[in-house]
């Protein structure tokens, strides 16, 4: 397989659960856009951000029924798809720091893991 095969169905998926409401999914899609190494790969159009209904393993819609998916583009995606992952990772965990600062109640549950984009 040569480099960035494959590369345009590989993706990152963030899912909330437990407490999560749609105001939540709508507010760490906001503050993933706002990441400034999420935003640049957006700018440089190697990475694509959308929400799609969630759904368990057998494509039933599940939850609050969004999650938010990255989907890496470009030639060379393969290269820095590791390192995006990390940041998503951490840019999730500093929202539910953040969320659980400003809001009561407890913050949602979080899940980020790589996908196939084509899985759905």
């Amino acid at each position: 397989m040569a480099e960035g095969d494959g590369v345009a169905n590989q993706g990152i998926r963030v899912r909330l659960g437990g407490t999560a409401t749609e105001r939540d999914i709508g507010a760490l899609r906001k503050w993933l856009e706002r990441e400034q190494p999420l935003d640049e790969r957006v700018r440089a159009g190697e990475l694509r951000m959308y929400e799609r209904p969630g759904t368990d393993g057998t494509g039933a819609p599940m939850g609050v029924g969004m999650d938010i998916l990255l989907v890496v583009t470009g030639a060379g995606a393969a290269v820095f798809f590791e390192e995006l992952l990390g940041q998503v990772k951490r840019a999730v965990s500093a929202w539910l720091a953040n969320r659980g600062a400003v809001e009561t109640g407890d913050p949602p549950a979080a899940e980020v893991e790589p996908v196939n984009v084509d899985d759905r």
